[in-house]
């Protein structure tokens, strides 16, 4: 028989990893890759001094990294797509009609929007940031906008979709492990995600209302619209690598392959409209785009992009999954909400126990799909038990993981977020507002059952009876 660790064995050998990953980033700030590697070391000793065996802790760590091939291979199709479009002139192209239409007191709400209606549509926050994200960065700076309130407000939109798209993999999964209809699932997270949004959007539009009428950057705008067309053929027609993208995506193509067409598509254009060789193309793949106009808001804005601006990133990613893989393959996420869970008697309680265990292991591991695999079986016992249906578990599980995850540093998607819209994690994380009042929504319902949804006399007398497991 296997040894299983205690609850609170769990919780102190976390402890200790969680304590040196704080130490190390604030104290020493020594590099996020090198303090994950060490916390995953730490961890290890840690459950192997509790007698779990190096077979199990080592067979977590391959599970885990595995399951990052499919993200790593996304970051390095979307380095190279970023690097394809800045040379075929598709971003160029995107700014500069974008410096015209949009006016600066009103962007902040309408890049919001126009990302929730790409991620609704397509059913993907790293889609959606990969394409209309990148372009709107540029025309947030070109008009004299912080550069983390744009990111913040492209995180807003592209996780509200992510969030309630049918086509998103995190609603899919979060209805999966709970067992509750998809459609119950979307509905039911409307209760606490639109409220969100809207209050995200009023903050936006009291922002965006200090940049409404601002005359001091028309010559900035003016001089950047003039350098994009003195150094890229301006067309309609290379808009067609993007809408090619979420095409794809919304006709339910994988994401691999549809960002892959649109690297094919971007270099396609880059030689028949920009004049650029095959060599140029291939140097912007793995390079990315070397602007050298001598204007500093387009060389901020065109210098990006290539495969090898992503090797530092998949570093992360690796280690990071590492010390999740740890935790995963010691058994510790499970002692330790197993722990929490059996001690809570009231919906209020469950909810919040549900958001602390849920955040915990996003903060532990990165990943949000780590943190439902695990939770969604094992609570959905407990919200049955209290009388509560399913879909407040699932939507409690996107509250606190699907929108959190981008807000952790050392998260694949918090490190795709930062590298593709070069803004650091903390920088924006004030201004992402949806994403962390979800869960706010989500505790203020649980404790004065508005919004709760509870299971009928006939369905809780239907319900098996709740297995309590020693500690």
């Amino acid at each position: 028989m296997q040894r299983t660790l205690s609850g609170r064995q769990a919780g102190l050998v976390a402890l200790l990893g969680a304590a040196w990953i704080l130490y190390g980033l604030m104290v020493l700030k020594a590099p996020t890759s090198i303090v994950l590697t060490v916390a995953a070391a730490m961890t290890a000793v840690g459950a192997g001094l509790c007698g779990i065996s190096w077979e199990r802790i080592e067979g977590g760590i391959y599970q885990s990294v595995r399951s990052v091939v499919p993200a790593i291979l996304i970051l390095f199709v979307v380095g190279m797509l970023v690097g394809v479009w800045m040379l075929a002139g598709t971003v160029p192209t995107m700014v500069h009609y974008g410096l015209s239409f949009l006016p600066p007191g009103l962007f902040l709400v309408a890049a919001t929007l126009l990302a929730c209606i790409v991620s609704l549509a397509t059913g993907t926050s790293w889609g959606t940031l990969s394409t209309v994200g990148i372009a709107l960065m540029g025309i947030g700076g070109g008009l004299g906008i912080p550069l983390p309130a744009v990111a913040g407000a492209i995180v807003v939109g592209g996780f509200f979709g992510d969030k309630l798209s049918p086509l998103s993999d995190t609603t899919n999964l979060a209805a999966a492990v709970t067992d509750t209809d998809l459609f119950r699932h979307i509905k039911h997270m409307m209760w606490t995600t639109v409220p969100a949004l809207l209050i995200s959007l009023i903050v936006f539009g009291w922002m965006g209302a200090g940049y409404a009428g601002n005359s001091a950057n028309l010559a900035d705008i003016s001089l950047m619209q003039n350098t994009l067309q003195s150094q890229f053929n301006i067309s309609p027609l290379l808009l067609l690598p993007p809408a090619l993208v979420i095409a794809l995506i919304i006709m339910k193509k994988p994401v691999l392959p549809s960002l892959f067409a649109g690297v094919a598509a971007g270099g396609l254009l880059a030689v028949a409209t920009q004049g650029a060789s095959l060599a140029a193309v291939l140097s912007a793949m793995n390079k990315g785009y070397a602007s050298t106009t001598g204007v500093a808001l387009v060389d901020s804005l065109l210098n990006r992009g290539g495969l090898s601006s992503m090797l530092g990133t998949t570093a992360l990613v690796i280690a990071a999954s590492a010390f999740g893989g740890v935790m995963r393959g010691a058994g510790m996420l499970e002692a330790l909400v197993a722990f929490l869970g059996r001690r809570v008697t009231h919906s209020g309680q469950l909810v919040l126990s549900t958001v602390i265990a849920n955040v915990g292991i996003v903060l532990l591991t990165g990943s949000c799909y780590v943190s439902m695999s695990v939770l969604g079986p094992v609570f959905a016992p407990l919200y049955r038990h209290l009388g509560l249906r399913s879909e407040n578990l699932s939507r409690t599980l996107e509250d606190t993981g699907t929108v959190v995850v981008p807000l952790v540093p050392w998260s694949i998607t918090g490190l795709f977020v930062a590298e593709t819209l070069g803004v650091p994690v903390l920088s924006y994380l004030p201004f992402a507002i949806m994403c962390y009042m979800s869960g706010i929504i989500a505790l203020v319902y649980a404790f004065t059952g508005i919004g709760i949804s509870r299971l009928s006399n006939e369905e809780a007398a239907a319900s098996p009876a709740l297995a309590v497991v020693a500690d």
